[in-house]
């Protein structure tokens, strides 16, 4: 995406919203997460606002360990993002969509067939997110007692997206000409088999779906870790990310632009989009009663089991005096070590307690946090894009639909009347829409 001054903007889709306890609010429909009209209704409020994308985040399991918090917690009951997706690409036009699947616990040729088919029933308007399962209750429903380690599974996430990308190409963009006067329906001239065999794969091919209409749906990744960010510099197209704190996103952006030169590949070509939280009031002051509306709502069990989530399992905060100041290092976790870095490095900023960290977590998961008037969240947003620490920005409201729908008609006009966002869609195709070129088959680019 060229910077001609304008953000890119994805809706982060959670069936209540960000933080803990919105699923209790009167305006929160109860059974949101399996409602299609619920999640239509969201795309459309993106869509009209001329958003890129919808983004969905998944983790296939249960994430609560106790009863007690499985019984209060408010996500336990939703879509598989492609499924899901998928029908929502029949009620939109223009938006593009972005389906989470782990390459951990998935196989290349199913997850390659299921995103060409996404892209084909949306004419070009699909992503993948590619993840590794770090969340340590994903491994028990697929076998393993504990999640393979850190490094491993980018090891293993590199070779499977090799062997997608693959998979797109085994037919050529031309290859099914469905002549009926000669009774040819495909050109087996332009079929190449994969052939593919690796440390984890071993992959014949071709796939039994025509090359994508994008060539290769859109790839978006959301590591930062150290291996997070070689795989994001050779394979990411979008990088979902959290920066909390100016400085580092604009480092963060920077390593990432240079990896990224370094393996050959143009800036504009992979987007920084991290994640941003925005309580929008027409004064600070009606911001502030909303947070602490949806603070009302969040039993503190829920929070501190998120909290540990989120850094990792590696203390257990039922055991500390959570007024005291958090600690400036934590044992390494095997979950996303990128995330506990920057929840640590909050803390240390801000001079946490436990007690803040915990519901500073529960609130954004370390992503930036605004809680103010629309030129406030405007200035925050503009500040970040103009000093490159971000090419656009997911946003990730607190409660839906309602912090979606504020967002949509407080803070986008003024983004609009600054210069900063689009007024419509650029073009058919999310590639189009993002300024990302459409990849050539390596078949024919070896030929």
């Amino acid at each position: 995406m060229a910077r001609n001054g304008e953000m890119a903007l994805g809706l982060y889709v959670l069936q209540a919203g960000y933080i803990e306890g919105a699923w209790r609010d009167p305006s929160v429909p109860e059974t949101g997460g399996v409602n299609i009209d619920h999640y239509a209704h969201l795309a459309a409020l993106a869509e009209g606002a001329a958003f890129h994308f919808v983004f969905l985040a998944d983790s296939p399991s249960v994430v609560e360990r106790d009863d007690a918090n499985i019984a209060r917690a408010g996500r336990n009951d939703t879509f598989e993002p492609i499924t899901l997706l998928s029908a929502l690409s029949s009620r939109t036009r223009n938006i593009g969509f972005v389906a989470t699947a782990t390459t951990t616990y998935h196989q290349p040729y199913h997850l390659a067939r299921m995103i060409a088919s996404l892209d084909h029933l949306s004419h070009g308007r699909a992503a993948w997110n590619i993840v590794t399962s770090g969340n340590k209750f994903e491994g028990a429903n697929f076998g393993d007692e504990e999640i393979p380690e850190h490094d491993a599974r980018y090891e293993r996430a590199r070779e499977f997206v090799g062997v997608v990308k693959g998979l797109w190409d085994t037919w050529e963009d031309d290859a099914f000409v469905r002549d009926k006067q000669s009774g040819i329906f495909a050109d087996t001239a332009k079929l190449h088999l994969l052939s593919h065999r690796g440390t984890y794969f071993s992959v014949r091919g071709p796939l039994n779906i025509a090359r994508p209409p994008q060539g290769y749906p859109v790839l978006v990744q959301a590591g930062s870790s150290e291996a997070g960010v070689k795989f994001a510099a050779e394979f990411a197209e979008v990088v979902f990310t959290a920066q909390p704190l100016l400085e580092s996103g604009r480092q963060y952006y920077a390593d990432l632009k240079e990896k990224a030169r370094g393996l050959g590949r143009e800036d504009n070509q992979i987007l920084v989009m991290p994640g941003i939280v925005p309580i929008v009031g027409r004064t600070k002051q009606e911001a502030s009663d909303k947070l602490e509306k949806l603070h009302s709502y969040t039993d503190p069990n829920v929070m501190a089991e998120t909290a540990d989530r989120w850094l990792g399992f590696v203390t257990d905060l039922r055991a500390i005096n959570i007024d005291s100041l958090v600690p400036a290092t934590l044992p390494q976790t095997n979950f996303i070590q990128s995330r506990q870095k920057v929840l640590l490095e909050l803390a240390a900023r801000e001079k946490m307690t436990w007690r803040q960290l915990i519901r500073s977590i529960s609130d954004s998961r370390g992503h930036l946090m605004v809680v103010g008037t629309p030129d406030q969240i405007a200035d925050a947003m503009i500040n970040a894009f103009d000093q490159y620490a971000a090419d656009g920005f997911n946003l990730i409201p607190a409660i839906v639909p309602s912090g979606l729908k504020d967002f949509v008609e407080l803070v986008v006009p003024e983004l609009r009347r600054r210069g900063k966002f689009r007024s419509a869609s650029s073009g058919q195709t999310l590639r189009e829409n993002l300024g990302l070129k459409r990849p050539l088959n390596r078949f024919t680019r070896a030929a």
